[in-house]
């Protein structure tokens, strides 16, 4: 078909419809002031809403909210114009029903020029993000883990997009907090707005007052100006509190006044500052022990556990070593450390260690191994020094092989958290003989 008559065609509305139509990918356009002018028939299958009851009505009112959540450009009215832009985004149904949706967004010109509207197409992630949990993607929110209990947290992660509640997360230093954190604000509608992590351990307590709730000038000694705090600057966003369990008692006070009325003032001011933040807090003590303690306020712990998040120690999911070593090395060769790899040896050294830092010393112990290696195969020699002496124990017991005592099997035992599998691996002898002399002992 010669291209002139193609055009001729396409310029016609009902046959541009008929094509847009057909697209596997929703798609609307709305004009300057977000007035819907076109809503395809797979818009109306991914989002739930029926085009008659969208079409000419304000992109806002039509779906009862900016249908690009805090990423719209039209919040403050239109603007002059817009660039391509691609993102993901997390939508619900007239139903309720959660989607995930990935955004391309257009400006649309006039045959002079000038911005008119808008042309946005989307396609329906949710089924797909559903397959990815279910095959236990390797690097899923960032967080590597095919592990079932990191695969209830991708779950909880994935359900929380759906409430604005706080969240309180716990579990040992190096367990990845954080990341959780900012995956929990990443899938929610907050996600075009600031993530804001504080350390509230690592600032003592007059600093700590100032960086949360900011200070107005001459506040105290240094404060040459007005400055604002953490959760002003967080507005909207998310903010995340780690080691919230070293709060002073006055900024535990003052937090829950936030959390109770969305308002605060700055430190040395007057003037009542109002916030719209949600709050996610982490910890590696047992909150509710430091509550029985007379440590952490009561009403407060009330207040931000809402929905609890446990992050696992790397020892309870130690299928995730091998993914995660291979994650390490993957990025490590990203930056030109090229590596053949880990050892049969090594890696079973790897696998049984009990990793008291958790994925952060095994990414430290990675990237030793990767500068003593010099670019050969990783072997048990090239681990740290603590991997080597637990290496070193390890060769010990083995050499007692067949020779089981009560203080070697307890050794083993503490070694490997109590896994008897795992012990009777590092003592050379099968389960049954474990088992059998275990069951021998007296109380076993």
């Amino acid at each position: 078909m010669p291209i002139s008559t193609f055009k001729s065609i396409a310029a016609e509305k009902e046959n541009l419809e008929r094509i847009l139509d057909n697209l596997s990918e929703g798609i609307i356009a709305h004009d300057k002031e977000r007035r819907i002018l076109f809503f395809n028939r797979a818009a109306e299958e991914i989002t739930g809403y029926r085009r008659q009851d969208i079409l000419g009505r304000d992109c806002h009112k039509a779906f009862g909210r900016p249908f690009c959540g805090d990423r719209c450009s039209f919040k403050n009215g239109p603007p002059q114009t817009l660039e391509h832009v691609t993102y993901p985004l997390t939508i619900f149904t007239p139903k309720g029903n959660l989607r995930r949706i990935e955004m391309r967004i257009t400006g649309m010109l006039d045959h002079e020029g000038a911005f008119v509207g808008v042309l946005a197409s989307f396609r329906d992630l949710t089924e797909l993000m559903g397959l990815r949990r279910q095959i236990g993607e390797l690097n899923h929110f960032g967080i590597v883990g095919q592990d079932p209990k990191i695969m209830q947290i991708f779950r909880e992660i994935q359900d929380l997009a759906t409430s604005d509640y706080p969240v309180c997360i716990t579990g040992e230093t190096g367990t990845g907090k954080e990341l959780v954190a900012n995956a929990i604000h990443d899938e929610s509608l907050r996600a075009g707005k600031p993530f804001v992590p504080v350390n509230c351990g690592a600032l003592p307590e007059g600093l700590l007052e100032s960086e949360l709730f900011g200070h107005v000038k001459g506040a105290f000694t240094g404060a040459v100006r007005d400055k604002k705090g953490r959760f002003e600057i967080t507005d909207g966003g998310t903010l995340f509190l780690d080691e919230v369990a070293e709060l002073p008692k006055a900024v535990q006070a003052k937090l829950l006044r936030v959390l109770q009325e969305g308002t605060f003032e700055r430190l040395g001011g007057e003037q009542q500052i109002s916030v719209d933040v949600r709050i996610i807090t982490a910890t590696n003590k047992n909150l509710k022990r430091e509550v029985e303690k007379g440590n952490f306020r009561d009403d407060l712990y009330y207040r931000i556990n809402v929905v609890p998040i446990h992050m696992p120690p790397l020892r309870e999911r130690r299928s995730d070593i091998p993914l995660l070593v291979a994650h390490f090395l993957h990025t490590a060769a990203e930056k030109e450390q090229e590596s053949p790899g880990f050892s049969k040896d090594a890696m079973i050294v790897m696998e049984d260690y009990s990793w008291p830092g958790n994925v952060r010393e095994l990414q430290s112990a990675v990237r030793f191994a990767l500068v003593k290696a010099r670019g050969q195969m990783i072997r048990p020699e090239h681990l740290p020094l603590e991997l080597k002496e637990w290496e070193g124990r390890r060769r010990g017991l083995r050499n007692r092989k067949g020779k089981l005592d009560a203080e070697v099997v307890r050794t083993a035992l503490a070694q490997t958290g109590g896994n008897k599998a795992r012990a009777a691996r590092i003592l050379g002898v099968g389960r049954a003989t474990l088992y059998r002399f275990l069951a021998g002992l007296p109380n076993s």
